[in-house]
């Protein structure tokens, strides 16, 4: 059983890469369309790997691409061919966020901003299971979707300069995690204790795109247990899911 189709686009994006853009919105349907497509496309032996966006997927060849119109054509026929395949072994990740006001600087202006209570906004924050659409930005930045309709909030007008690791941010319909000390846009409303990115790991992010992120609520003392045992052990993340 196929499948559905959506109308694509190609362009060259160089010498050895083709992007693939689907319609230009946030929807889980197309996150599993381009992971099955994507999934697909790395079992041939021409292509070295592939990177997804929201809607978008970017396709890197191991050599020179020799004729653009040929290899769209191979590309559109396999898309067109696609069998359903939508079982991606994706994994469920549960996170703790402290998300008093020490590690929320923001939380306050979102409070007064959409006249909801702190305790609402961790609440509906911590009320859905967020799909991981796609990590860029920095490395190991999760960008994670939909937030609840009584979330939804601009991002700031003017950029702040040092977000601290793990800051929890919101911005429009979406929700997010710093890993690194960095600049940033997002509202943040809390953080958690977990090291999420290891440079030196063979997987350096815990997750990937298609996984699920579920938040949930602790208090300081919580927060400073879970830091330190995060810092003694850089794969705690997988512990504490196991």
């Amino acid at each position: 059983m196929k499948t559905k189709e959506y109308k694509l686009s190609f362009f060259l994006y160089n010498e050895n890469s083709i992007i693939i853009e689907w319609p230009k919105i946030i929807s889980e349907n197309i996150l599993k369309d381009i992971l099955n497509f994507s999934n697909k496309l790395l079992k041939l032996k021409t292509i070295h790997s592939t990177i997804n966006g929201y809607n978008s997927l970017l396709i890197i060849y191991k050599s020179n691409i020799m004729s653009f119109d040929k290899e769209i054509f191979k590309l559109k026929s396999l898309y067109e061919n696609k069998l359903r395949n939508l079982i991606l072994n994706n994994k469920n990740w549960k996170i703790p966020v402290c998300y008093e006001k020490k590690h929320a600087p923001d939380i306050s202006y979102v409070s007064k901003k959409l006249n909801l209570s702190l305790k609402e906004i961790v609440r509906l924050h911590s009320l859905k299971k967020y799909r991981l659409f796609f990590i860029g930005f920095l490395p190991g930045f999760l960008y994670l979707g939909k937030l609840h309709n009584k979330l939804k909030i601009p991002r700031k007008t003017s950029p702040s300069t040092n977000y601290q690791p793990g800051s929890v941010g919101i911005a429009d319909n979406q929700t997010g995690i710093y890993p690194n000390i960095s600049p940033g846009g997002w509202n943040i409303i809390g953080n958690t204790p977990i090291t999420l990115f290891d440079p030196s790991s063979t997987q350096p992010c815990f997750a990937k795109s298609g996984d699920t992120i579920e938040f949930y609520s602790i208090n300081e003392k919580e927060y400073n247990l879970i830091k330190q045992k995060s810092k003694d052990n850089l794969n705690f993340i997988n512990d504490l899911n196991d």
